[in-house]
């Protein structure tokens, strides 16, 4: 999921780090509007090096934002940004902008799968076209951009894989309302489990991150009455929050054992930092009639 809109951060500021991302590489998919360019707006302030790979090289006629005006903000943000014209979809793309990583800041400490595709039809009405889409982006696109970087995260004294998927929940009511978009999600997170399980020795940590309630994107504005349903959203900003004190490891969420193998959600992680008072990242709407997101 993508916004149009971001802002520089929440109206007040709740989280109080732990930790930073200082010099720290991180390789992005998506990124040049929303959720992704939020988290990748944090990371910047922290001094982090970024590079984002994302199709947005020039710009859309409904979504504001490409990789460049992303990478602008970055580094007015305080970071260092590698913007990279790309689909995660295309081996060679991919491929490439893992090497223009490593050439242009020696290394990858950090993947961030964001980059995702949405259509919450059902079964009778979804087009084959979109559940491809779906299916190379969130599945595809998360598979191969974790593998690629697997050699530079090894060289990594801290790396991480961290994706945007939800935790794995078996409930058939979620299959049964979008099934084509449960399955590719659920292929991301599946991702999670597998590669956290497989990379243990290696020492590299991967979770995923999902917010509790609905959050302000393009793809919810887009939607039938998508204005209205927003408002009874939070900002991108919490979860990239949520994000900054998973990847510092400033956050100790209680039962979860580990710091690999997790599927986080954006509350759970801030109220594991400290946080109290979630009222500055929403929209308007009171807390307790904020919609909360799917999968959950």
């Amino acid at each position: 999921m993508t916004s149009s809109n971001v802002a520089s951060g929440p109206a007040a500021e709740p989280y109080k780090a732990a930790g930073s991302l200082s010099g720290r590489t991180i390789l992005m998919s998506g990124g040049s509007r929303g959720i992704g360019l939020a988290i990748a707006l944090r990371a910047a302030r922290d001094g982090a090096n970024i590079a984002l790979m994302a199709k947005t090289g020039t710009p859309h006629a409904k979504l504001e934002g490409t990789v460049f005006s992303a990478a602008e903000q970055l580094v007015e943000a305080g970071g260092k940004a590698l913007p990279i014209v790309g689909d995660v979809r295309n081996d060679d793309d991919v491929a490439g902008a893992v090497g223009a990583a490593v050439e242009r800041f020696g290394g990858i400490d950090i993947v961030i799968n964001n980059a995702s595709a949405i259509d919450l039809s059902s079964t009778d009405a979804v087009d084959m076209k979109r559940y491809d889409l779906m299916q190379d982006i969130n599945v595809r696109g998360t598979f191969l951009l974790s593998k690629l970087a697997l050699p530079a995260l090894r060289r990594s004294e801290n790396g991480h894989i961290l994706t945007l998927s939800p935790p794995l929940n078996l409930d058939p009511k979620w299959a049964g309302m979008h099934l084509a978009y449960t399955m590719a999600k659920y292929g991301m997170s599946l991702t999670t489990l597998g590669l956290a399980e497989e990379l243990k020795a290696d020492g590299i940590s991967v979770n995923s991150l999902w917010p509790r309630t609905l959050i302000d994107t393009a793809a919810i504005r887009n939607m039938p009455g998508g204005s209205q349903l927003v408002q009874a959203a939070r900002g991108p900003e919490i979860v990239a929050d949520a994000a900054h004190a998973v990847l510092t490891g400033s956050n100790v969420v209680s039962g979860s054992g580990s710091r690999s193998g997790n599927f986080y959600t954006d509350e759970e992680v801030l109220i594991a930092a400290g946080v109290t008072d979630f009222s500055p990242y929403s929209l308007g709407m009171p807390e307790d009639r904020l919609v909360p997101d799917i999968f959950l």
